[in-house]
């Protein structure tokens, strides 16, 4: 996560927004979607505007409809990154709400869930989300996960780590994480022997999946095949 491009095009944020819930689960506020019966999660980590996006809310409640219990949880604590915020420019904000300390805290709600009955969890990671989410696959927190135009302070060494079923789904344009450094990635993940699928979107840029703007059709339908093909992903793997 570096440069204005992983910052740019902020959502309009409503805490209201979604057919689902606020509750607290692992010490932190998250938003639910789905039967809590449900002995599948999935857990979607927001990039740096937060667990309030409705595009990011909306994207839940289709995971959910799919019959998986959904949890977006509030990883900001409350403060998601404000690009009008001139006292916090995203340098400031990223040594606050680092993505260790979003590992850190993934942990508590995973096993939240776990006491909950789920049996198995994927994860997909939005850009700063994304960052999250690998470190999560390098123990059996997760069974499965997604990233989506991730964090540029994801590593080939991170790769290499990687113990669980990925996908990754990258845009054409994008500086922080470029389609040659999405490739090598895949490639890592094939010599590892990790089931893996890379793809990578033409036309779109880094955020399209959550930041796109619904009067802009193109856009729609990108972030709508992309939602597809992680919805897929974890069908196959989560089950």
């Amino acid at each position: 996560m570096s440069g204005p491009e992983c910052c740019s095009n902020p959502p309009n944020l409503s805490s209201s927004s979604g057919l689902g819930s606020v509750t607290q689960l692992g010490g932190l506020k998250a938003y639910v979607s789905g039967s809590a019966q449900s002995k599948q999660a999935i857990f979607l980590v927001s990039d740096v505007f937060g667990y309030e996006s409705p595009n990011l809310r909306k994207l839940a409640d289709k995971v959910a409809n799919a019959g998986f219990y959904v949890v977006v949880p509030d990883f900001m604590h409350g403060e998601p990154y404000d690009p009008d915020n001139a006292e916090k420019p995203i340098t400031v904000w990223a040594n606050i709400h680092n993505t260790d300390r979003g590992f850190e805290d993934a942990e508590p709600v995973i096993a939240a869930l776990n006491s909950q009955g789920i049996t198995k969890v994927g994860a997909a990671g939005f850009c700063w989300g994304a960052k999250v989410v690998v470190e999560l696959t390098k123990s059996p927190h997760i069974q499965a996960a997604v990233l989506l135009h991730p964090s540029s302070r994801i590593t080939l060494d991170d790769m290499k780590e990687v113990k669980v079923p990925m996908a990754i789904l990258g845009a054409e344009i994008d500086k922080n994480s470029p389609p040659e450094l999405m490739r090598q990635f895949g490639e890592i993940l094939i010599s590892s022997k990790v089931n893996s699928f890379v793809k990578i979107f033409p036309g779109v840029a880094h955020g399209w999946t959550v930041r796109y703007k619904a009067e802009d059709e193109f856009a729609v339908k990108s972030a709508e095949e992309a939602h597809q093909d992680m919805l897929d992903w974890f069908l196959a793997h989560i089950n």
